[in-house]
This record gives structure tokens, C-alpha cells and sequence, in this order.
């Protein structure tokens, strides 16, 4: 997975997003394990159909820290997710390319918790 994020560190794009604090916050509260069953649902049920009820409208932008990380990661949508991860469009996710999306999420959540933790100096 590091060479994906090599990849995606490259585009200015996708660095433009970051966890602030409300998220950083929601995410505290809530756990890695409530999030990640969210992203698990999220993917399921936006991502995972043939065509989704909300295909050509754009993912969420904000209001979640799994949406964020979606479009950090470029898994937000059937196009990034082709161009990006290899993924074809125009049909049914499976479960193995469900849950490689979620890791991807969790795994940039993850390194964006990992940037904020204070380091520990000897």
C-alpha cells in the first residue's frame, strides 16, 4: 500500500485533503471500530452497486472522516477507483474489492492520526 500513497502524494489534488479537527475529534469519539464499520457501509452501499442510485453526483466532500479519506484516497467514486486502484466500472463491486477500499480508507486515517501524534523525543 505504500506505493499507492506515494502515487496519491503526488497529486496535488487529493493532498489538498486532511483531517481537521472536527473529524480528528469524531473520530476519537467514536473509534477506529464504529469507523471503520461505517466506511464498510458507505462503500457497500454507494460504491458497491453496478450503477448506484447516485451515480454522476459528487461524494461528499465533507460531514464524515471516511468521506474525506475517500477522496484522498481516490476512492470516493467508479471513476477514481478505475483510474487509480484498477477497479472497473460498470459492475458489481465484490466483497474482496470492498473490503481492499475500506483498508485503503482505514490506512490513510491511520497515517493522518499517526501525523498529529506528538513524537517522542530521547
Amino acid at each position: 500500500m505504500d506505493d499507492l500513497f506515494l502515487c496519491l502524494s503526488r497529486s496535488a489534488f487529493r493532498q489538498r485533503f486532511a483531517l481537521k479537527s472536527k473529524g480528528l475529534s469524531y473520530l476519537n469519539q467514536k473509534g477506529f471500530d464504529v469507523i471503520k464499520q461505517h466506511a464498510d457501509d458507505f462503500v457497500a452501499q454507494r460504491l458497491a452497486p453496478t450503477e448506484s442510485r447516485n451515480a454522476g453526483k459528487q461524494h461528499p466532500m465533507r460531514g464524515h472522516p471516511v468521506f474525506i479519506a475517500q477522496h484522498a484516497t481516490a476512492t470516493s467514486c467508479r471513476g477514481c477507483l478505475t483510474k487509480w486502484h484498477g477497479i472497473a466500472a460498470h459492475q458489481a463491486l465484490n466483497q474482496q474489492e470492498q473490503d481492499y477500499i475500506v483498508s485503503v480508507v482505514m490506512a490513510w486515517l491511520e497515517r493522518e492520526i499517526a501525523k498529529r501524534e506528538p513524537t517522542t523525543q530521547e
